[in-house]
């Protein structure tokens, strides 16, 4: 069952939802209208919940009350997030929890078109596709490699919505590919939009293009050799970089791969990740000079990654100043065990229990 949230622009029904107690008294909204056999879409964004109801941990109030009791064996796995930790015990947990970023999530209006785009420009593969009728949304995951081991975009088309409000805070997306300009020009062929042309990078890297999606989210090409894992980084702009490299080193456990600061495009760049970026999808935080702050819209969503233990991972979290907006907790029917937070700048991150992860792929 897909965990949904969505932005306070865009609204549509909920079928149902109760909300379920933790231990500091807030509630989790989650669907209780579920099939177990269905594949876990984890990390949906598409009902009429808002992030501000989310973050209150309240329900709407025009929803009604009705809903089923959690079972007195998932309050006690609840329960399991009042884990103390220190300095010194969360960083050593987070130096042995086997992280890894899963995918990203955002939001497209036409999710076959989409689809085409992806496999035919940018050489990805569907890996799933299903329809949830009853909930007014569809999803596909597509990316270079299976699941299990590959990043992959998670995209989500809701019933009715067929354009989304990107923002300024979401950057792009990097891709490796061997020839850059063969695949600007079938980009070009198929109809698709040009950000910039091919050449070599300002910096004296490598021949980059940047191009245009369906629904507006920039691509940048970058030329590499082969690697196993295409899906190069996810851009994200952000108020205060320091603040950023501390917080997703300290709570988030990721290596700052490296940073520079461009005076001529006015920003500064961090890499993090969880391992070499030519073998790793990685995170690129970008600060623009002077811009403390930015509207992140109502298409990207958020970032998944996994962990052996999301209630320690909460607990981290909240001790490096994270906050946490969704408990740490397995979802009813399913059991797959998650929890949610945003950094310093309100960007999404949702934690996965690797265990449970690996078994809905199954």
């Amino acid at each position: 069952m897909a965990l949904q949230i969505f932005s306070p622009k865009i609204q549509q029904p909920l079928k149902s939802i109760f909300p379920s107690p933790t231990t500091n008294g807030c509630s989790i909204i989650v669907p209780c209208a579920y099939n177990s056999s269905r594949r876990l879409a984890l990390f949906q964004l598409g009902t009429a919940i808002t992030q501000s109801q989310l973050f209150n941990g309240k329900a709407p109030e025009s929803l009604s009350a009705e809903g089923k009791v959690i079972e007195s064996g998932m309050v006690a796995e609840l329960a399991q997030s009042n884990i103390a930790l220190n300095d010194e015990t969360a960083s050593e947990w987070i130096k042995k929890d086997k992280r890894r970023m899963l995918h990203v999530v955002y939001r497209v209006g036409n999710l076959d078109k989409t689809i085409k785009f992806y496999r035919e420009c940018l050489g990805m593969k569907l890996l799933r596709q299903r329809d949830i009728p009853e909930e007014g949304y569809s999803n596909a995951f597509l990316g270079y490699g299976p699941e299990e081991s590959n990043f992959s975009v998670e995209l989500t088309y809701n019933y009715g919505v067929d354009k989304y409000d990107i923002g300024t805070g979401f950057g792009h997306f990097g891709i490796a590919v061997e020839d850059v300009a063969k695949m600007v020009d079938v980009v070009k062929a198929k109809g698709g939009k040009i950000v910039q042309e091919p050449g070599p990078a300002k910096d004296g890297g490598p021949i980059v293009s940047l191009v245009e999606d369906p629904d507006g989210y920039n691509f940048e090409l970058l030329e590499r050799g082969p690697t196993l894992e295409p899906f190069r980084q996810v851009m994200l702009r952000v108020g205060d970089l320091d603040q950023s490299i501390n917080f997703y080193k300290k709570a988030f456990g990721m290596e700052l791969l490296r940073k520079r600061d461009n005076p001529d495009n006015k920003n500064t760049i961090a890499i993090m990740g969880y391992g070499p970026e030519d073998k790793n999808t990685v995170l690129e935080l970008t600060y623009m000079y002077g811009v403390k702050s930015y509207d992140k819209g109502n298409g990207y969503a958020q970032i998944a990654v996994g962990t052996d233990d999301v209630y320690k991972t909460a607990e981290a979290i909240k001790l490096y100043g994270g906050e946490i907006v969704l408990e740490p907790g397995p979802l009813p029917g399913i059991n797959t065990k998650i929890m949610a937070c945003i950094d310093p700048d309100g960007w999404k991150t949702v934690f996965v229990d690797n265990a449970d992860f690996m078994k809905e792929l199954e």
